[in-house]
């Protein structure tokens, strides 16, 4: 935030240059009119007292609706605005420091509530599912099973092994439903331990190298050196990043995928932060960009943040909110389940992150991922 004018020194330092100027002003006319007309400074002195008193009092409502009602006014109205349930609303910024204090710790509480209430949401919603999940693993698994004794039973009596084969996929594909809403309802049981984001990225993306799952696209790993030690479990933070990779891949064929890791403070609002490989002239459009709040995160923490940026279609606007959400994609009918980003949203914040998409710099989407230092480390 810039540095502003205390209230007082504001109010001080403006009235004070008006009651020297109005002294000022009427010493000199006294001492004009004494020259010119003795006779009458008396009565141009009570002129002069009530002029200046007229003044002081147009003066100081100025100042004073100006300075404290308006900014006041402002910040209440947020106020009752979020108290009315409008969480969207914030204190607009204001001339002095402790109004512009105010509203700073206004919409910060504003954040909170957005995030308390998001967090109440993903619990119910968690709980419904874990309910809903083992109701299906029960009630769908024995089924499932059955329906692929049947199949290898045909199987050996000479059905047409393409249809079966077809019948085997799809059993595949509800089994992995299945599997997927377990391991989102399923809360991270393993403990978290010091390590390296750096060292996770570079592994991954040496792992997709190695499986040739990167062949389509000009993928590159950018990762800087001083990114701190995080508290995570290292298996969990390789396969989000190894879903969001693969999920790059499908979206932009052809096109680049960059993994990056680095060194970050966590700014709720700041502009993106700029990339290693990028040039000292880079122009590229760097505007804030509104990211979830955790309680736990105070502006300006150190962290890491990973990211997997694309340049594929993106995510629109409408639909940031919702990506994360169970059963919600934006690929094409049968190609995805609607679960892996929900997955990695939840292995992240279980990890103690927050996770958000932007536009990416290659124009299609960013998958962010930001994680508090270990141990409060600077």
């Amino acid at each position: 935030m810039a540095r502003r004018p205390a209230l007082r020194t504001e109010l001080l330092l403006n009235l004070a240059f008006l009651a020297a100027v109005a002294l000022l002003l009427a010493v000199v006319s006294v001492l004009l009119l004494n020259q010119v007309a003795p006779d009458r400074v008396r009565p141009f002195v009570l002129v002069v007292v009530g002029l200046d008193v007229g003044i002081f009092l147009v003066f100081g409502h100025y100042l004073v609706t100006r300075l404290v009602l308006r900014p006041m006014r402002r910040v209440t109205d947020a106020a009752d605005a979020v108290v009315a349930g409008d969480l969207s609303a914030r204190a607009a910024d204001a001339e002095t420091r402790e109004f512009a204090q105010l509203g700073e710790a206004l919409n910060r509480m504003t954040d909170y509530l957005l995030d308390a209430r998001g967090q109440v949401v993903r619990a119910e919603k968690l709980a419904s599912v874990g309910r809903v999940a083992a109701g299906i693993a029960h009630e769908v698994g024995n089924p499932l099973g059955a329906i692929g004794t049947y199949v290898e039973v045909l199987r050996g009596r000479g059905t047409d092994p393409e249809v079966l084969d077809g019948i085997r996929a799809e059993i595949g594909r509800i089994d992995r439903i299945v599997r997927g809403l377990l391991d989102y309802a399923r809360p991270g049981e393993a403990a978290m331990l010091p390590v390296h984001p750096a060292e996770i990225a570079r592994s991954a993306f040496a792992l997709l190298e190695s499986q040739g799952a990167l062949k389509s696209v000009a993928a590159r790993c950018d990762v800087s050196a001083d990114v701190p030690v995080i508290a995570a479990r290292a298996h969990v933070l390789q396969q989000a990043i190894v879903n969001l990779v693969l999920n790059a891949v499908d979206a932009a064929p052809g096109g680049s995928v960059i993994i990056a890791a680095r060194r970050w403070q966590w700014r709720p609002h700041d502009p993106a932060p700029k990339r290693l490989t990028d040039p000292a002239s880079a122009n590229f459009r760097r505007t804030p960009t509104a990211r979830p709040t955790r309680r736990e995160l105070v502006p300006g923490a150190t962290g890491a943040l990973v990211l997997v940026a694309d340049s594929g279609p993106g995510v629109p606007v409408e639909e940031r909110e919702r990506i994360f959400e169970p059963f919600v994609t934006t690929k094409a009918p049968g190609r995805g389940t609607g679960l892996g980003l929900a997955i990695v949203a939840r292995a992240v914040e279980d990890m103690d992150g927050v996770i958000w998409v932007d536009t990416a710099r290659e124009g299609g989407a960013a998958f962010k991922m930001f994680f508090p230092a270990a141990g409060g480390a600077a």
